[in-house]
């Protein structure tokens, strides 16, 4: 009798399980900034990749980082994939040609909020209640910020893979490469003191498999 009630509270426990913890959402931050907005083509290089790997339940958001990017008006294209596979290859089709539609016709901003899309980021991907979280950002991490812009705060990456992706050097990177490296360790340092889950960057976008490899 106790071996049959303990059967029936895990069964039970089982069923009451959130589906969508077993789902991957990622939210893929775009510099549009100065001449980083150049590379925006590249970008697509990798929404393809996701769109090909992510599966019926998972979910993607694109979206941009301009002057401000705290905010869903920044969202380029969002979607979470239909368990149906005819129709979540049609969503995929649909989010492939927005993206296409935004990275061909970019508008450079003048300054460069990370941290803000950092923010909108992290929020849009605990809405989404998924078990393995993840922010791609596609920028050279170089954060300009405007005079009014307040953005030393604390931010809450707890669970949250934050990789990022093709982080070109600068001109005053190739003259003292300390200040390339220095600022990747800030984001590192930063991230990390958010509770981030991870902090990775790949260069090399024919390696794009490492973006869900386990470290």
């Amino acid at each position: 009798m106790i071996r049959y009630l303990a059967l029936l509270l895990i069964l039970g426990l089982t069923a009451c399980s959130d589906p969508r913890s077993h789902t991957q959402a990622v939210y893929m931050l775009v510099d549009t900034s100065g001449t980083y907005a150049l590379e925006a083509g590249k970008a697509q290089v990798i929404v393809n990749y996701l769109l090909g790997t992510l599966q019926s339940g998972d979910s993607l958001a694109v979206a941009r980082v301009e002057s401000r990017s705290f905010s869903e008006k920044d969202i380029v294209a969002k979607a979470t994939f239909d368990r149906r596979p005819s129709q979540a290859n049609a969503q995929k089709r649909a989010f492939s040609d927005t993206t296409k539609g935004f990275v061909s016709s970019v508008k450079q901003s003048r300054y460069t909020d990370i941290s803000g899309g950092l923010m909108q980021g992290a929020e849009f991907l605990n809405e989404t209640g998924a078990g393995t979280k993840t922010i791609i950002i596609f920028s050279d991490m170089q954060e300009e910020l405007d005079k009014v812009t307040v953005r030393d705060i604390p931010m809450n990456l707890k669970n949250i893979r934050v990789i990022a992706v093709n982080v070109v050097k600068l001109k005053t990177d190739n003259v003292d490469p300390r200040r390339y490296f220095g600022r990747l360790e800030a984001w590192q340092k930063r991230v990390q003191a958010a509770g981030a889950a991870e902090w990775r960057v790949i260069n090399d976008l024919e390696r794009l498999d490492a973006i869900f490899a386990k470290s």
